[in-house]
């Protein structure tokens, strides 16, 4: 009962990453459209844009940061596969759960105490960028690093909770109160 519960919340933060994903795929479509114009601009019609093209980084970071936990919800990862597509469920499971405890989380964490005194700075001087023509908004652009950080770590929940519910089944019917029966009182 207590881990459907985990199990719900495992659903709820893949469609919360499925959601950021989908919508931040949204940027590499930006990014084409974008340097499309930058380069018409620049080799057609002789002018340029400092903002126009600071906003293709901009785009670029915004995609794969925001949607790298996605990524990782559809294992879409890169993945040193030595033994783990040969291995049982149980085994890919308990492979799952370790990485997702023992190196994601504390990777996420480490970059969230990390990142948020860095963005706490830009934003206190609203930083924006060297250029005089540039994007005034490095503080959003740094913004992504912890939401980044926060939206991995999420998945890395989800896929933990997911990896306990293959390594813990569930009891059969039946089973699970005090037991009854020759030799039991």
């Amino acid at each position: 009962m207590a881990l459907s519960r985990f199990t719900a919340l495992a659903d709820r933060i893949d469609r919360l990453n499925a959601g950021v994903g989908r919508a931040a795929s949204w940027c590499a479509l930006g990014i084409v459209l974008i340097a499309f114009a930058v380069v018409l601009m620049r080799y057609v019609l002789g002018v340029g844009s400092i903002w126009l093209q600071e906003s293709i980084p901009y785009l670029h970071a915004a995609l794969f940061l925001l949607a790298a936990a996605w990524t990782l919800k559809e294992n879409g990862h890169v993945r040193v596969d030595v033994f783990y597509a040969d291995a049982s469920p149980r085994t890919q499971a308990l492979v799952d759960l370790c990485g997702a405890v023992l190196l994601l989380l504390p990777f996420t964490l480490a970059l969230l105490w990390l990142a948020l005194p860095y963005v706490g700075r830009s934003w206190a001087i609203l930083e924006r960028s060297r250029e005089t023509s540039g994007l005034p908004l490095v503080f959003l652009l740094k913004t992504l690093i912890p939401v980044f950080a926060l939206l991995l770590a999420l998945q890395g929940v989800a896929q933990a909770i997911r990896a306990l519910s293959i390594l813990i089944p569930p009891p059969l019917a039946g089973e699970g109160g005090p037991r009854s029966g020759p030799g039991g009182g």
